[in-house]
């Protein structure tokens, strides 16, 4: 990360309630806010009713319950509704709406926002581990990303079977691929006009599962009972390892939670507090009485939230489950954008392509390397798994992964930023880890059903970041060590005076304090320069978005050269030609017909004597080829661009 933000200040990550709204968090009142959040930021959580008491109390093909599952009694039952209510109170509304999302970055949080909260006055051992715990925790959030969107439309469209029994699941199969195959398809159209069409959808539904709770909770009024937490006491003493075990599916009753905390820089604090106890918390618990009553009433039944729709309503349930899974799917497909581009901009991963699909809303952003990535994988889960209960054995690690370390980073975060005593933090993270730790051990006992997925992904996105990062830093050693300083050039030039050219020349320039090794290349062979010369540095900051008054620093070093620094935040996207339109105003003047960009392409050689291991060599040059171009990235005009090719030895 760039040292220039180097020392964090204790009020760095302040209240959210106390920040003033972030770009992206419009200037709407509370209530607009609100409902825009139902959709992009509960659509996950607000799903998980169609599948998270099923997979707890699920059977095998046989009719035999599962090893990970309980057999359906009152005492089982109400124990594990118990353990639904305080898992959605302790995890959700305790962790992250009371402590965590206190916690941001200029008002934007997740897990690199609040990575960059750890002062780097931290010793290095700390700050380091808690860097790769980070690195990994947003590794396994592309886990989450993939199989959100295939459980969650899978499991709507199986609502079919319930209406009626000739539906083969095959054909539950193919209409949720072409559901899936469309979703990713709109993406490029931006999730702001994907959010007009379905985002009312979300409040319909969130008050037609409260309702169809409460229908169920008049036949059985006893279910009520569960809210005191001796029943989830007492399901551990009768079955102690099922009740274990069963944490694994209980878990799935609280997936999205770390999207209350993602998102929160595009509504802000308030209005997701506010959506979450008038309507979202309310709605899911009568829900889950509501199926849990009728279990109780009825006994087994394979699909309980189906169980609960009145047959004529099965239809249209179906097309608004399936409508409320697209934009829980999309919420995590953006999430995957913003997480790709925020470990761009801190360096953690290569150059890809950032569409921007609004001119109002910098977080409105399309990433087609990203989208193609996600299509692939969640249609080959659906053709591996083919049903939403055989997935559900994949999903939940990778979310109590993350949600581990986010409480541990949080802990670092409190102590050495807010200067909590130890007395005072220690007892919070293992009142959190108290929750965190037995829902990730649980998951990970599935781990060979199927558990192994997510992990495999975040180990291979953990691997790409971290090899990266560290081929990144080799590069800029091997420059750093033949780099000359920049008054050596100056006063080099002005003994020499190579000839000039009309015109501007724009040199992408890594250290601001040295000579660009493009620039002494094109002297080296063309032995000419322009009139004017702009050495233009893009620093990255540990901050979501900087200031306007705080982006463009314009420098005069004579002989006619600019120094241009323009500082960038880990949500923006710098676009080069944007900032010399910019400098107009510090007195530089580049016009775009005489203005060509001189920019180094490096051919990595894996021979030298870097301390990489060799599988990082390789791939840190696999990647490195396959990068997108700085042309395309930075928004330079391809016809006005010179690239000069060098060969570096890693």
């Amino acid at each position: 990360m760039s040292d220039a933000n180097a020392q964090a200040t204790p009020g760095a990550a302040q209240s959210a309630d106390s920040q003033p709204p972030a770009a992206g968090h419009g200037h709407g009142k509370l209530v607009p806010l609100a409902l825009g959040a139902l959709g992009i930021v509960f659509g996950d959580i607000g799903t998980s009713p169609l599948y998270a008491v099923a997979e707890c109390f699920s059977k095998d093909a046989a009719g035999i319950t599962k090893s990970h599952s309980l057999v359906v009694s009152t005492a089982s039952v109400m124990g594990l509704l118990s353990l639904f209510f305080w898992s959605l109170t302790m995890v959700v509304t305790v962790k992250y709406l009371a402590f965590i999302m206190r916690a941001n970055n200029k008002g934007e949080g997740g897990i690199f926002a609040l990575l960059a909260l750890v002062p780097h006055k931290a010793t290095s051992r700390v700050r380091g581990g808690v860097v790769l715990a980070a690195l990994f925790g947003a590794a396994l959030l592309y886990g989450d990303g993939i199989i959100t969107p295939a459980i969650s439309v899978l499991s709507a469209v199986e609502g079919l079977s319930v209406a009626t029994d000739k539906l083969d699941q095959n054909v539950v199969v193919m209409i949720t691929l072409v559901i899936l195959v469309g979703l990713f398809l709109v993406q490029k159209r931006g999730t702001d006009k994907i959010g007009k069409a379905f985002g009312p959808l979300m409040l319909v539904w969130f008050f037609v599962i409260g309702g169809l709770g409460v229908a169920g909770i008049v036949h059985a009024p006893a279910v009520l009972a569960a809210v005191n937490p001796l029943y989830a006491v007492k399901l551990f003493q009768l079955d102690p390892v099922r009740a274990f075990k069963v944490l694994g599916s209980v878990v799935l009753c609280i997936t999205g939670g770390e999207a209350l905390y993602a998102d929160m820089g595009h509504f802000g604090a308030k209005p997701i507090r506010a959506s979450w106890y008038a309507l979202v918390l309310p709605a899911l618990m009568l829900n889950y009485f509501g199926q849990c009553a009728y279990l109780l009433e009825h006994g087994w039944v394979e699909k309980p939230f189906w169980a609960l729709v009145p047959s004529a309503m099965v239809y249209p349930m179906v097309f608004l489950a399936t409508a409320a899974t697209v934009i829980a799917s999309q919420a995590l497909i953006s999430g995957a954008f913003s997480l790709t581009r925020q470990a761009v901009q801190l360096g953690y991963m290569p150059r890809v392509t950032i569409v921007h699909t609004s001119a109002v809303n910098e977080g409105q952003i399309y990433i087609p390397e990203v989208n193609a990535a996600l299509m692939v994988s969640c249609l080959s889960l659906v053709l591996v798994f083919r049903e939403s209960t055989a997935l559900a054995a994949a999903y939940g690690i990778a979310v109590t992964g993350t949600m581990g370390i986010t409480s541990v980073v949080y802990f670092v975060v409190i102590m050495k930023n807010w200067g909590w005593s130890l007395a005072r933090a220690l007892p919070l993270l293992l009142l959190f880890l108290a929750f965190d730790i037995p829902f990730f051990l649980a998951n990970a006992l599935k781990f060979f059903e199927g558990g192994w997925f997510p992990i495999v992904i975040g180990v291979a996105m953990f691997a790409l970041m971290t090899t990266w990062k560290r081929g990144r830093a080799e590069l800029a050693v091997r420059f750093n060590q033949s780099l000359m300083p920049l008054s050596a050039l100056l006063e080099d030039l002005e003994a020499t005076k190579p000839h000039r050219v009309r015109g501007t020349a724009v040199f992408m320039s890594g250290n601001p304090d040295g000579t660009p090794p493009v620039l002494l290349h094109h002297l080296k062979h063309n032995q000419v320069l322009h009139r004017q010369v702009v050495l233009l540095s893009i620093i990255p900051q540990d901050v979501p978005l900087v200031p306007k008054n705080e982006q463009l620093e314009v420098e005069v070093l004579g002989n006619g050269f600019f120094r241009v620094m323009w500082r960038t935040g880990f949500m923006e996207t710098p676009n080069v030609p944007q900032v010399l339109l910019r400098a107009r105003a510090r007195d530089l003047v580049c016009e775009p017909s005489t203005t060509s960009y001189f920019l180094g392409r490096e051919t990595l050689l894996t021979n030298g004597k870097s301390p990489m291991m060799l599988w990082r060599k390789l791939l840190f040059a696999f990647v490195s080829r396959n990068a997108l171009s700085a042309t395309s990235y930075f928004g330079l005009p391809p016809g006005r661009v010179v690239e000069l090719g060098m060969q570096v030895d890693l």
